[in-house]
């Protein structure tokens, strides 16, 4: 390897910057050229921060690369400065530095110099010529000068001819002749070999050697004269093969064989007999190659015209190679950042585009766009250099990917244009929150359904990718009915199933709400909320309930029918309620058993028991009923109750029901018949003397003696229903006539006939008549019925009857004056007979067991 000193020339600018190394050719690869790092006042680090690269223009050779590791500039393949430059003077390799972050452009020249690594070079090896014995001492003969494709010191310097009697060389302006110094004598020697050498001035030195065969021919006093010294041509690149690009022309004035005028091609390389030719004949120079204005701009050739003996002139020929728009642009991609945020802001620079055309002048001037609409454009930054940079807001959910066209167009004529696609894509953010796709949720679910039955399923979608994409379910705290709502329901966080957690209960509760919270799997994580309703629908899971007859224990519900009922009275209703809902709550009453089939009927839907016909006296005093009460449900369930008619008109008439015995149990008694007795004694007294004082002072107003009938105590209700009408169940406007009873502990009065607003208004009264003071045998009973059913122990009933006579005795008393006295000793005997009675009958229930 040849050592040459390097030089180094610098000078720095912080944008557009120029570096200049000089450099000789033929370093090996990868020797260091210079430290562009420190060069620029930088470190190394930033030199592989900022990606700090060479692009050289019009070439796509890489000729030296930056050493990101040390900062230095090495070659990266052998530079020959021949094969860059040729003749040229100056060989300069021109390149751009470019640093991104932010974007830095600098020129870097690495000027080429020469060696000597090229010999001088002959185009032949043996050179013919023909001189006449007669030619004159001092006359010079031309002789084809040696080649050397190195410049300056390293070309040719001299020549040296050999040691001869006749020759001597002379070397004027790098022309070779040989001088004639003695006459020629054919007949002493008529031919001759002369070894001419050429040398360069390159160290160490190189040369070139040739023969020059001489051979001694009669005179020929003249030789060639071409018609100028210098042809100059000009020609357009990519010219067809066998183009004329110039006729040289030489005339010779001599006669005959001397006069003839033949033509070649003198002093030119290689390379230039691949592209040109002459005709010898013509001395036309044609194209017999390629052309290419962007490998040569110019040649310069010397054309021989040598005569018939030999004689030779020269001519030099330039040619000059006009540019043509014959290359289309070039797009070089330098720096794409890919993918993109999405939530990158309008004006970021993604990418860095260089464009590059090899011809030159307008040919060279080039736009470059983006015809499609996509939110990119292109900003001209430095020289030939332009950023990519984006012109909105992405959004990866509408468009996940960019095919970006990038159009380069020259100013030639006509205009050439090249395109190159850059595809981008867009990196996902988590910007989106999952999306339910209903904006409510209802499931549907019958009660006692299983424990971890599936309810429904909500979804959500999350326009998202990968993990901020994925959507997870859970169920947000909260309560229902007092408990949590993760005891009731519990939701699949993959699937967003939902799946009941406990068998629910319609008769609990109807329906409930939940909420479902939807959250992705991004950083921050993102989340919505969608609102569950749960319904619950009824099942038939309830018997019917019966409120009254209600058996307790052995004890039987009796009730009493008057001997004069005529058909379709109301003797009794049997009020039953079921805890279901809709159908499943619709009762039917059905009589399934009893004594005297075509005696009573029972109302289907109002449980009401009528007198089919009138009672006579055939009919067996005691009926029993067993009454049957079933709800609508599928399948329907059914419950049964027992009801005893006595047709009787007197209590006294009413035979034994059972045998009665007697418990020991019952001693005890005494002592709370005592407590009892005077219990009642007092609240008896205190109400006479209210009486007594309220009938003083509104003796002479006439009086409402009862307004509407007795109705059924609220108390009497079972807690939790509620008042449905048609359903079977109680309503509250119910109201009946109560009479005397002789039944169970729970129920002491029977229904004979009902009152609506339509029979008897509010806002009417009574007013007595003969006929009126059977209503008092209606308070006499109410009086025995009701107040020692809630206030004292059942079997004490018959101290009411005692203090019943007293009251009908003092009603009658302080009555109105013109109530008649017929009708009061009526109400009084009845009084009395009701005394009679009830002491008769509730002696006989003392005994009675539970």
């Amino acid at each position: 390897m040849i050592n040459c000193t390097i030089f180094f020339i610098l000078t720095l600018h912080l944008v557009y910057g120029d570096l200049s190394y000089s450099i000789p050719e033929e370093m090996k690869a990868q020797s260091v050229i210079g430290n562009i790092a420190k060069d620029l006042g930088l470190d190394v680090g930033t030199i592989s921060s900022r990606k700090a690269r060479l692009d050289f223009e019009e070439t796509h050779k890489r000729y030296c690369d930056i050493n990101l590791g040390s900062g230095d500039l090495v070659t990266s393949e052998r530079i020959d400065r021949e094969t860059l430059c040729g003749k040229k003077a100056s060989c300069v390799l021109k390149a751009d530095l470019m640093l991104e972050n932010p974007l830095e452009l600098h020129r870097v020249s690495l000027h080429v110099q020469d060696i000597n690594d090229n010999s001088p070079k002959f185009k032949k090896n043996v050179i013919e010529m023909e001189i006449g014995e007669s030619a004159v001492t001092g006359n010079r003969f031309s002789v084809e000068e040696a080649h050397d494709a190195d410049i300056g010191q390293n070309a040719v310097q001299r020549y040296s001819l050999q040691k001869n009697d006749y020759f001597v060389l002379a070397v004027d302006s790098k022309k070779v002749q040989l001088l004639l110094e003695n006459a020629l004598d054919r007949e002493k020697q008529k031919e001759m070999n002369l070894t001419l050498t050429a040398l360069d001035g390159g160290s160490p030195q190189k040369s070139g050697t040739v023969v020059i065969h001489i051979t001694v021919l009669d005179a020929n006093d003249n030789a060639p004269v071409f018609s100028q010294s210098v042809y100059k041509a000009t020609l357009p690149e990519n010219s067809p093969l066998d183009t004329v690009v110039i006729s040289v022309s030489a005339t010779d004035a001599d006669e005959g064989i001397n006069g003839d005028v033949t033509y070649d091609l003198a002093h030119v390389s290689d390379d230039d007999l691949n592209v040109f030719s002459i005709d010898t004949k013509t001395g036309e120079i044609r194209v017999s190659g390629v052309i290419d204005f962007e490998e040569r701009n110019s040649f310069e050739m010397r054309v021989e015209a040598k005569d018939g003996l030999s004689l030779t002139s020269y001519a030099q020929v330039i040619i000059d190679v006009t540019d043509i728009n014959d290359n289309a642009p070039i797009i070089n991609l330098k720096s794409l950042s890919n993918p993109i945020p999405e939530n990158v802001s309008p004006g970021t620079e993604v990418g860095i585009v260089n464009v590059q055309d090899r011809d030159s002048g307008t040919n060279r001037q080039v736009r470059c766009s983006i015809h499609q609409s996509v939110p990119f454009k292109l900003v001209p930054s430095f020289k030939n250099y332009y950023s990519l940079v984006t012109t909105e807001q992405l959004d990866r959910e509408l468009v996940s990917d960019y095919n970006i066209t990038i159009t380069a167009t020259d100013e030639g004529s006509p205009p050439l244009s090249s395109s190159k696609t850059v595809q981008l894509s867009v990196a996902d953010i988590n910007d989106n929150p999952p999306v339910f796709e209903e904006q409510s949720y209802s499931a549907y679910v019958t009660e006692n359904n299983k424990p971890g039955s599936t309810l429904c399923s909500v979804t959500a979608r999350d326009p998202d990718w990968r993990q901020n994409g994925t959507v997870i379910y859970s169920l947000l705290p909260g309560e229902v009915n007092g408990a949590p709502v993760s005891s009731y329901l519990s939701v699949n966080g993959d699937t967003g199933v939902i799946h009941a957690v406990r068998s629910f209960d319609y008769e609990q509760f109807k329906s409930f709400k939940v909420h479902v919270m939807a959250r992705d799997n991004g950083s921050p994580p993102l989340s919505s909320n969608v609102t569950v309703s749960v319904f619950i629908s009824d099942v038939n899971d309830n018997s019917p309930q019966i409120l009254y007859p209600t058996p307790e224990g052995n004890s039987f519900m009796t009730e009493l029918v008057p001997k004069a009922a005529h058909g379709g009275s109301l003797v009794s209703k049997v009020i039953a309620v079921d805890a279901d809902s809709g159908q499943n709550a619709w009762l039917s009453y059905q009589i399934v058993k009893s004594t005297d089939p075509g005696l009573f009927t029972i109302g289907f839907h109002s449980g009401e028991i009528r007198t089919q016909r009138d009672i006579s006296e055939s009919d067996n005093m005691k009926q029993n009923l067993i009454v049957s009460v079933k709800d609508n449900g599928q399948p329907p369930l059914s419950a049964t109750c027992a009801m005893y008619l006595l047709i009787s008109d007197n209590l006294a008439e009413v035979p034994e029901l059972k045998d009665i015995s007697y418990d020991e149990k019952n001693s005890k008694l005494t002592s709370y018949l005592i407590i009892a007795l005077v219990s009642v004694s007092t609240v008896f007294l205190t109400f006479i003397i209210i009486v007594m004082g309220v009938r003083f002072c509104r003796r002479r107003k006439p009086r409402l003696l009862f307004d509407g009938a007795v109705a059924i105590p609220s108390a009497y209700l079972p807690p939790n229903y509620a008042d449905v009408d048609g359903t079977g169940t109680l309503r509250s406007t119910y109201n009946y006539d109560a009479y005397l009873t002789t039944g169970s502990r729970t129920s002491d009065f029977k229904f004979v006939t009902s009152y609506n607003d339509n029979t008897l208004p509010a806002d009417q009264t009574l007013r007595k008549s003969p006929s009126d003071f059977m209503e008092y045998n209606n308070i006499l009973v109410f009086m025995q019925k009701y107040i020692p059913r809630y206030f004292f122990p059942k079997v004490f009933h018959w101290q009411l009857s005692f203090h019943c006579l007293y009251f009908a005795f003092f009603f009658l008393w302080f009555n109105d004056t013109s109530t008649r006295k017929g009708s009061a000793c009526q109400c009084l005997n009845r009084s009395m007979n009701l005394f009679k009675s009830t002491v008769t009958f509730n002696m006989r229930r003392v005994s009675l067991s539970d």
